[in-house]
């Protein structure tokens, strides 16, 4: 009989639903699925995967959710939804499967996993380690929309899943806006806390949108919660006092300090179950602190509108770059590429922005997304040592990337982009980043945006509705103009982050936390010692924006080392 095991703390709970007579467990379900539009239990979702086909039934379940179902010929079926924004973790020890929410929890029954030095190349390279694989061996994470068939002793997994796009050329923008606007009415009544309505404010358009959305649902306008930092480029909240003034609500400000960094660093870092660089993590943090101080216990986050509806800025950037495949092949290989990748000319000052574009329109995506990774620009040599090095593979990195981009049916770049986007910016870091910060708060988090209707509606949009010339989520500003105020609508995009780079250059506690940290990842080997120099002693302090994400995601390997595996060391 498999074993599993169930995680009951927090308010993202994974509770056992189900258990025979010798109470061993049967099923497990987080969160609260639907399936054909009614509510499903552990038992009923039993019933239905042993009568029907597994990706069917599965397909058909809406919600955030993560179950583990025992079938009766003693099969196992384990599935996530589809951003996985309740995670499940698996692992098969002496032929027995194991799971668990959490993956250092599985880390550490039975047989000690070790730690997976692939999974430390990954993480530094997405910020995050995206699923399969998870920071342990043997230790894998569901991606999301996939399940995973445990039959005789072998696992399989497989999608449930795809995203099917139907792209049509044109379409009546009076009836999908009154569409759209309903189908955000309906997504925000299925998940507020009518007791005390709450949402966070950025005063971005998702955020504002879903707190115009709790007006209309609930008559009454949200309690509205919102972080800002007093450093110049950094701050948004104007415009978040904007939208609470629109919408009438109950607006709550908190402004993060370098001395909140400072306390809550570690904290937030070994909350999570593996190394997670998302530096927007401990703001959030201080967010929902805020709210559930305050009484709140659900609260809707805006995440998934960009990536939805196309609001993104890279997607207009990887536009212009498509426009050079669509020039003649004389023109781009007999003319432009001579001179501009295989002369001086190229070197000139005048023509090195032209040099450049075209060498990244040249790489097919996703492949040129690398061109702009910071680990690839840094040079993985200079930041690892050789024997580290040769324990990771970076084509595997490219690989799981190739497969992601291949994986959703649709025709143009734009959408297949989204979809890619759906899995790393979404599933594997933005949602965790929401969720578990405020679990960490304590705090039960929503995502009304990423609503399986809207999602839907969003993938038979037409794609000039979603980048109209390089105008960002075209159809989601004009369906919403006189609701959303128009300096929201109008404003430009900014990636507004956290300010750690400045701060750890001025702020004496921050800068002591970065030199320990880094000098510790360096005693541990896996950082060289002249990288650990240049980048404290002179990358930073010239750099401070663009090096300190480099600061940071070592910084909080280490803060989770020390508390999951203080005697780790790196092999030599």
């Amino acid at each position: 009989m498999p074993t599993a095991f169930a995680d009951t703390s927090g308010p993202r709970a994974f509770p056992v639903l189900m258990t025979d007579h010798d109470f061993r467990p049967i099923a497990f379900v987080s969160g609260s699925p639907t399936l054909d539009g009614q509510a499903i239990d552990s038992a009923g979702l039993a019933r239905r995967l042993q009568d029907e086909s597994i990706s069917r039934v599965l397909e058909r379940l809406r919600g955030a959710y993560s179950c583990a179902v025992l079938l009766a010929n003693d099969d196992w079926v384990l599935a996530v939804d589809r951003f996985s924004i309740a995670p499940l973790c698996w692992r098969v020890v002496a032929g027995t499967l194991r799971f668990h929410a959490r993956a250092d929890v599985l880390g550490e029954m039975g047989p000690k996993a070790d730690i997976d030095p692939q999974a430390i190349y990954d993480y530094l390279y997405f910020h995050a380690i995206p699923s399969p694989r998870t920071m342990f061996l043997g230790v894998q994470r569901l991606p999301a929309g996939h399940y995973l068939h445990w039959k005789s002793g072998q696992a399989s997994v497989q999608p449930y899943w795809v995203p099917r796009f139907n792209e049509p050329l044109d379409a009546d923008f009076g009836a999908q806006a009154g569409e759209f606007r309903r189908l955000l009415n309906q997504a925000v009544a299925r998940r507020v806390d009518v007791a005390k309505p709450a949402c966070y404010l950025s005063g971005g358009t998702d955020s504002s949108t879903v707190a115009g959305m709790v007006r209309e649902v609930c008559g009454e306008g949200a309690h509205s919660y919102s972080i800002g930092f007093e450093a110049e480029g950094y701050d948004e909240m104007a415009y978040a006092r904007i939208a609470a003034q629109r919408f009438g609500c109950h607006h709550h400000e908190y402004y993060v300090t370098p001395q909140d960094l400072l306390q809550s660093i570690p904290l937030v870092a070994q909350h999570f179950d593996q190394p997670f660089g998302n530096s927007s993590a401990v703001p959030a943090y201080h967010c929902a602190l805020r709210a559930r101080e305050d009484g709140v216990n659900r609260i809707l986050a805006g995440d998934g509108g960009d990536e939805l509806f196309g609001g993104n800025a890279r997607y207009a950037k990887q536009r212009q770059f498509e426009w050079y495949g669509k020039l003649p092949d004389t023109l781009r290989r007999g003319v432009l590429e001579p001179l501009l990748m295989n002369s001086p000319l190229g070197q000139l000052p005048g023509a090195k922005k032209a040099a450049s574009y075209v060498e990244q329109a040249r790489v097919p995506m996703p492949g040129r997304l690398d061109m702009y990774n910071l680990l690839t620009r840094t040079g993985a040599a200079t930041v690892l040592p050789a024997a580290v090095l040769q324990q990771m593979n970076p084509a595997l990195v490219s690989r799981q990337q190739q497969q992601v981009w291949d994986l959703p049916q649709c025709k143009s770049t734009l959408n297949r982009t989204l979809a890619f986007d759906w899995r790393y910016t979404l599933a594997e870091s933005d949602l965790p980043k929401v969720t578990g910060s405020a679990a960490l708060a304590g705090l039960d988090v929503a995502f009304p945006l990423l609503d399986e209707d809207l999602l839907a509606f969003s993938m038979q949009l037409p794609t000039s509705y979603k980048l109209r010339g390089l105008k960002l989520r075209w159809f989601f500003k004009e369906a919403l103009r006189g609701f959303l105020p128009d300096e929201i609508i109008n404003k430009p995009k900014h990636g507004f982050g956290l300010p750690f780079g400045v701060w750890a250059t001025q702020h004496e506690g921050l800068g002591h936390l970065a030199r320990d940290s880094l000098g510790s990842l360096e005693e541990r080997g896996l950082v060289l010692p002249a990288f650990r120099r240049q980048l404290l002693d002179t990358l930073l302090p010239r750099h401070p924006g663009y090096y300190g994400e480099m600061v940071w995601i070592l910084m909080m390997l280490e803060q989770w080392l020390r508390h999951a595996r203080p005697d780790y060391r790196a092999p030599r």
